[in-house]
């Protein structure tokens, strides 16, 4: 058969033969193979330039996803699979990727590792749910979080939780708090309260009096309209040891203010 057209269209060219045939190669597919029009070629060589025009095609398509940042081979292999390249081809254009380095999912974890000792605010056990999502072995991710001191970053969040909530929960609340965050960024218990526990939190005496007498004002309007007398005070004392307050300080409040 001869090869009747040759003809760019964007980024890929349409070959067409007088048998009425018609694929889209790429530009590698044309030097690979010497093509040009009038070439005669076979069937089965036509075959082969599928073959290799499907994987130049799948393998610039991976590149082009891969320029503008890093990314794993799951996301790669995901990318190349929406763009409908043939899964028997898939895994060469992987493997030829990772050979080149272009893939290299070990790189990529201690690189998101790195950024999140530097100025992230992530514990290990949602660094382990996120990498995992994109496909990262889990063996190796686990030997890989296992050489990082997460202290230091939950130290950080602790301290940027410190100064949003210092002024507006008690004591207690405030702990029970930092703690929460903590483990919902993905510490442990125990590395929170280590956190906790160097930035050295005192009570302020003062500061839970005046949060104390605010948050009886905001009960007392909401109970106050169904309770009264020892029915109240109980209402009351319930709500505000749920809210972390010290008991002797709520006795001592209620007394105050009622």
């Amino acid at each position: 058969m001869k090869i009747t057209k040759l003809e760019k269209k964007k980024r890929l060219y349409l070959l067409e033969t007088d048998q009425d045939q018609k694929i889209y190669i790429t530009e590698d597919t044309i030097v690979r193979f010497f093509l040009s029009k009038d070439k005669e070629i076979t069937e089965e060589q036509l075959k082969e330039i599928q073959t290799f025009a499907q994987k130049s095609y799948g393998k610039n398509l991976a590149l082009y996803h891969l320029s503008f940042k890093q990314r794993t081979k799951k996301e790669v292999s995901d990318y190349l699979h929406n763009h409908e390249i043939d899964t028997s081809i898939i895994p060469s254009i992987l493997s030829e990727l990772e050979s080149d380095n272009w893939i290299n999912d070990q790189a990529y974890t201690r690189n998101m590792l790195d950024q999140n000792q530097h100025s992230g605010d992530k514990g290990p056990h949602i660094l382990q749910q996120k990498l995992g999502q994109k496909g990262i072995e889990k063996q190796m991710l686990n030997q890989l979080i296992a050489e990082y001191d997460f202290s230091a970053v939950a130290e950080r969040v602790a301290k940027k939780m410190l100064m949003k909530y210092q002024t507006k929960l008690p004591h207690k609340a405030l702990k029970d708090k930092l703690t929460q965050s903590l483990m919902t960024k993905g510490f442990s218990y125990p590395q929170a309260q280590e956190a906790i526990a160097a930035l050295e939190i005192e009570s302020d005496h003062e500061q839970e009096e005046d949060l104390i007498y605010k948050e009886l004002d905001k009960q007392h309007r909401k109970y106050s309209k169904k309770y009264e007398g020892y029915d109240l005070q109980q209402r009351l004392i319930q709500s505000l040891v749920r809210k972390g307050y010290d008991y002797d300080l709520i006795k001592s409040a209620l007394r105050d203010y009622m």
